[in-house]
């Protein structure tokens, strides 16, 4: 489990055969699970000045090789010690988005990001959201597409400051929303209460 709060950029060193090599300051372990770019990945070979990765044929047919190029968010996995920030987190891209609209405001910049209509119903105003493994809030959500407003701390301390219209990121819908969706659907519910929503939020 992740938190969506990224601990460092690091730089790909490689990727040949299915194995991705990152330069990064922290000391992975065999066995540990990390996740770049929002992919949760697991150590196969440390190194001093970094480790190796294995990608499974499920994640590459899901992600765009520029995910796994150049600078790279790396958060390693929660430990049970750790201070709980972000949200819940998996590692699981559902989809890829797509960078469709910029404006800088006073103190913060709107990102319109464009995804496909079925994923639409596990982004919730106001709810939590992954971006390339960082932990971000939705503000508004419309036909084919929402509404991220980035502070400048985030744009400074991740690799969304070299975001452009066109950019493609891994996205991660909230886990709650992905979770009660599948419980309705398997009910046959068409509706549920609010009382319901907390009922089952309650049992994870």
């Amino acid at each position: 489990m992740f938190t969506g709060l990224i601990r460092e950029i690091a730089t790909v060193k490689s990727y040949q055969n299915n194995i991705l090599t990152i330069n990064s300051k922290h000391k992975a372990k065999l066995g540990d699970s990390i996740a770049i770019n929002g992919i949760c990945l697991t150590v196969i070979k440390a190194y001093d000045d970094g480790f190796d990765l294995e990608l499974a044929d499920e994640t590459r047919s899901i992600i765009d090789d520029s995910k796994i190029s150049g600078e790279v968010h790396l958060e390693p996995a929660m430990q049970l010690s750790d201070r709980f920030e972000g949200h819940i987190v998996q590692g699981h891209v559902d989809c890829i988005g797509k960078v469709t609209h910029m404006t800088k405001r006073e103190n913060a910049t709107d990102f319109i990001i464009k995804v496909e209509s079925k994923y639409l119903s596990y982004i919730v105003p106001k709810g939590s959201i992954t971006i390339d493994g960082i932990s971000l809030t939705v503000n508004d959500v419309y036909e084919d597409s929402f509404r991220l407003t980035i502070i400048p701390h985030t744009l400074k301390e991740t690799l969304i400051k070299n975001y452009k219209i066109g950019t493609e990121l891994n996205i991660e819908t909230d886990l709650f929303a992905r979770y009660i969706e599948h419980i309705l659907r398997h009910r046959g519910e068409k509706s549920v209460s609010w009382n319901d929503v907390d009922s089952m939020q309650m049992s994870f």
